[in-house]
């Protein structure tokens, strides 16, 4: 499978596979997941890599449906502002290519963020590591597997 898959079942977590045909024409990664899993864009969550003033990579979990707040992320990060890190820079760092890049079994393990909106829900749905692939777990259990903290990031 992914190493995103790998580390769930290792885990012995409880979460669900739920695959897709992705077209690579998509210009949105998690709303084409939400629209072709018959989801709610709320449920689905985007993994986005920013890069603080100080050079450290965080991760941003945040509903497809919304946009990450740069200043709540950097509020949440502790720094002074956030920028999106560079593409080569998070699948160097990840090991994950852009529009499947996992919060879980990342090749380097960086601090993660999860919008708080998550709690509203028993389960959410987040990339499993491929375009066409996704995870559905709860979100203390992403929240234990990945060391995040939850924090309101969303705009």
């Amino acid at each position: 499978m992914t190493p995103a898959v790998d580390l769930a079942r290792k885990a012995g977590i409880a979460h669900e596979i739920h695959e897709y045909e992705h077209d690579p024409k998509s210009q949105s990664y998690g709303t084409e997941a939400a629209v072709k899993l018959g989801l709610d864009p709320d449920r689905v969550f985007k993994t986005l890599v920013v890069e603080t003033d100080s050079g450290e990579l965080v991760v941003a979990i945040v509903p497809v449906s919304g946009n990450l707040s740069f200043k709540q992320m950097a509020k949440a990060a502790k720094a002074r502002k956030v920028a999106m890190a560079e593409k080569q820079k998070v699948q160097r760092t990840t090991g994950y290519v852009l529009g499947g890049v996992s919060p879980l079994g990342q090749k380097k393990r960086l601090r993660t963020v999860i919008d708080d909106s998550a709690h509203r829900f028993e389960t959410i749905h987040v990339s499993a590591g491929r375009r066409g692939l996704e995870i559905e777990l709860a979100p203390a259990d992403l929240a234990s597997l990945t060391g995040a903290s939850f924090a309101p990031v969303r705009d």
